[in-house]
């Protein structure tokens, strides 16, 4: 993982836990594309986050797994830089003070 998508992805961590959830990595054997972090928030808020190097795009299974999750009903955010953090929260569910 690229040094800036590791930042990305620890500010993330950091942010959901202020906001009273936790980030934990989500790994998915034989199930490949799936998104990197779970984030899930009090009250049942849960989406997926994957975490890219500024202006880095999700490879082409990346992208038909995230509209797989979408269609089941969940929110994915593709996350490429650190702005924005707390709007994501609000938008799962959370407070969005967490940076």
């Amino acid at each position: 993982m690229q040094k800036l998508e590791k930042s990305i992805e620890q500010q993330l961590v950091k942010a959901v836990k202020s906001a009273g959830g936790i980030a934990p990595k989500f790994v998915s054997p034989g199930f490949s594309g799936m998104p990197d972090r779970l984030i899930l928030l009090p009250e049942g808020h849960m989406a997926f986050a994957e975490l890219k190097a500024p202006g880095k795009k999700p490879r082409k299974l990346q992208v038909a797994r995230h509209q797989l999750l979408r269609r089941l009903g969940y929110q994915v955010f593709v996350i490429d830089s650190p702005e924005g953090l707390s709007d994501i929260i609000k938008k799962i569910g959370g407070e969005g003070n967490g940076i």
